[in-house]
C-alpha cells in the first residue's frame, strides 16, 4: 500500500516559516464568487460575476458621487452618554471602542462638493458603526446637513444604512425621528431637492423616517428595507411572507420606491434628475 505512504519529502516549510494569506485580499459575495478586493474597488464595490452590491460605508460613497474631493461638514461631532447607560458593556466605553476600531465618529457623514459639476449635500450612514443606528448625533448632522442645503440652496442626498433607533440613547434616539422629519418639511417647503438613497439594509426608525420622504426614494439591487426585519414580522403575524417580502424590488412592484439603480449609474442618474428638477440644460 505505498500509495498511502510518502516516498519523497518534496518541499517542507517550517511551522514557523509559514505566512497566512493576508486578509481583505479576497472577497466571498453570498452566491460563492471569489472576487480580488482591487477588482472589487474598480467595478465599484460590486461582483463582477454575480452583480451582487456589496456593503459599502460613506467614504467609498463620496469617492463614487462627488467629483474631486468634499469638504466635511461636523467631522468632529461625537455622542455622548446623557443615560449613564450600561447592559453587558457601558455605552460610553462601547463608543470608545467603535471610534478606535472604525475611525468614524458616529454612525453619519456630511460632505459637500460638486458631482457632475452640480453642488451637492450627501449625508451618507456607517452600518460599521453600531449598525448605523440612529442617535442624537445622527438626527443633529443630518439637521445641520439639510440647514446647509436651505442656506446654500443646494440639493440635499440622505444615503441610509441602518438597523434603527439606537437604544442606548432611548427617547433621545427616537426624537431623531420627528426632528428629521420637521428639517425635511423645511427644505421641501424651500423649494429645494431631497433625493433618498435606500442601501442594504434600510430598517426601523430610519425607515420610519427620512428614508421614505425623499422627493424621489431609489433603492439599490436587492437591498432589505423595511421597518421591522423578516424574522420579527413573521414571529408577529404568524403569517409566511411573500418571496422576496422587503427587497428593493419587491418595494418597487408595490409602489414604496421610484426605481432601483446600479451603482455604476447612481452617479449619472442622480445628476439627470437635479438637472431636470432645477430645469437645467440635460443635452
Amino acid at each position: 500500500m505505498a500509495w498511502f505512504k510518502r516516498t519523497e519529502k518534496g518541499i517542507q516549510t517550517a511551522t514557523e516559516d509559514k505566512k497566512d494569506v493576508p486578509k481583505g485580499l479576497w472577497y466571498k459575495s453570498p452566491t460563492g464568487k471569489i472576487v480580488d478586493q482591487d477588482e472589487l474597488a474598480k467595478n465599484l464595490w460590486v461582483s463582477p460575476e454575480d452583480d451582487f452590491h456589496v456593503r459599502i460605508g460613506s467614504a467609498e460613497y463620496f469617492s463614487i458621487l462627488f467629483d474631486d474631493g468634499f469638504k466635511e461638514l461636523d467631522a468632529k461631532m461625537t455622542s455622548k452618554d446623557p443615560l449613564k447607560f450600561t447592559d453587558t458593556k457601558k455605552y460610553s466605553d462601547r463608543l470608545k471602542d467603535v471610534m478606535e476600531k472604525t475611525g468614524l465618529k458616529d454612525a453619519v457623514r456630511t460632505a459637500v462638493g460638486k458631482s457632475k459639476g452640480n453642488d451637492l449635500v450627501v449625508c451618507c450612514m456607517d452600518f460599521a458603526f453600531i449598525g448605523g443606528s440612529m442617535g442624537a448625533v445622527v438626527g443633529e448632522k443630518i439637521a445641520r446637513g439639510i440647514d446647509y442645503s436651505i442656506k446654500n440652496k443646494v440639493p440635499f442626498m440622505m444615503i441610509s444604512k441602518s438597523g434603527g433607533a439606537r437604544m442606548m440613547e432611548a427617547a433621545y434616539s427616537l426624537m431623531q425621528l420627528a426632528k428629521t422629519s420637521a428639517k425635511l418639511a423645511q427644505l421641501a417647503e424651500a423649494g429645494i431637492p431631497y433625493i433618498s438613497l435606500c442601501t442594504d439594509p434600510t430598517t426601523g426608525g430610519t425607515t420610519a423616517s427620512y428614508a421614505m420622504l425623499g422627493d424621489i426614494n431609489i433603492g439599490e439591487p436587492g437591498a432589505l428595507i423595511g421597518f421591522a426585519g423578516p424574522r420579527v414580522v413573521k414571529d408577529t403575524t404568524g403569517k409566511d411572507l411573500p418571496e422576496g417580502f422587503q427587497t428593493s424590488e419587491f418595494l418597487l412592484e408595490h409602489g414604496f420606491l421610484d426605481f432601483i439603480t446600479h451603482r455604476k449609474e447612481l452617479k449619472d442618474k442622480i445628476n439627470l434628475y437635479i438637472d431636470l428638477i432645477l430645469n437645467q440644460d440635460v443635452r
